[in-house]
Parts: C-alpha cells; sequence; structure tokens
C-alpha cells in the first residue's frame, strides 16, 4: 500500500474535481511551488496512484441515454478471461465487474433505447455461455468525485 500524505490527498482531491486543473492553481491551493507539485503528480503516477486523466461525457447528449446493469450468470466451470471476453466483444459494454457468490458478473451497459438494450441482452445470451441475466436500469446517478475518508488511527503510547 502507498503512503501519502495530507497535501498528496489533497492534489488528489483537486485532480479528481478537475482533471484539467493546472499545477499552478494546485500549487496555490496547497501552499506548494509549481515544480513541487508537478513532482509529487508525477510521483503519484509512477507509483499507479493515478492511473490516468479522463473526460466526463454526457452520453444522453450522444444518443446512449439508458444506462442499465445487468446480472450475468455463467455455467459453474467457466473462466473467469471468458467471463470477460464474452461481455466485452460487445460496443455497449461500459465495464464488467467479476464478483464473488451469485451473480458471477454485473455487466456495466449504455443503449440508445429499450429495443437497443433488449438486442444487447439476447447477445449476452446467444454466446452459449451464459445461463441467465437479470437486467437492473439506471434511472438516476449521483458520483461522489472525491477519496474514501482514509481512517486515521490514533497511537497511545503504552506503559
Amino acid at each position: 500500500m502507498a503512503v501519502i500524505d495530507r497535501i498528496d490527498e489533497r492534489l488528489l482531491q483537486l485532480l479528481i474535481e478537475d482533471g484539467r486543473r493546472t499545477f499552478s492553481d494546485m500549487a496555490a491551493d496547497v501552499g506548494l511551488s509549481v515544480g513541487a507539485v508537478k513532482r509529487r503528480v508525477d510521483r503519484l503516477c509512477e507509483e499507479g496512484i493515478i492511473t490516468g486523466f479522463t473526460a466526463q461525457i454526457d452520453h444522453t447528449k450522444l444518443g446512449w441515454g439508458v444506462e442499465a446493469f445487468t446480472e450475468v450468470r455463467f455455467a459453474g466451470r467457466t473462466r473467469i478471461a471468458d467471463i470477460i471476453d464474452v461481455s466485452m466483444n460487445l460496443a455497449e459494454v461500459q465495464a464488467v465487474y467479476t464478483i464473488a457468490g451469485d451473480p458471477d458478473a454485473l455487466v456495466h451497459l449504455r443503449v440508445r433505447d429499450m429495443n437497443h438494450l433488449q438486442d444487447v441482452i439476447d447477445g449476452l445470451r446467444r454466446t452459449g455461455q451464459v445461463t441467465g441475466t437479470k437486467t437492473l436500469i439506471v434511472l438516476g446517478r449521483w458520483l461522489r468525485p472525491s477519496l474514501p475518508q482514509a481512517q486515521r488511527r490514533s497511537h497511545t503510547p503504552s506503559g
């Protein structure tokens, strides 16, 4: 587990809020020089804590307004790699989460409309490896663009 301090946490929070934020802006916020902030962000990237920078897209404006999660069940001896391959062969799949228990995977879908959703689910079922599905349609989404609160331990000297 990587060790980060409060300044690193603040830099991460600033980048979560706006990945295009400048080093100058972040430096002013945390009270460091621009060079020091750049070195810290570079280190966070090198250590794999920051894995990339991305844009947030309003998919409804692009015609992909329906979002759903489909629980997918596979035959008992299906390999994890096969579960991922079956799902990722469909362009509408945004992510695949393999999970413990029943079901085997949770597939995040984004489609144009209900007919399109039905076609995608039929596509999953026709692979021959899927034994069952259950689909949940997203009505709304609220995201928390922040880091989880760090658990701070207070150390009491023994004695």
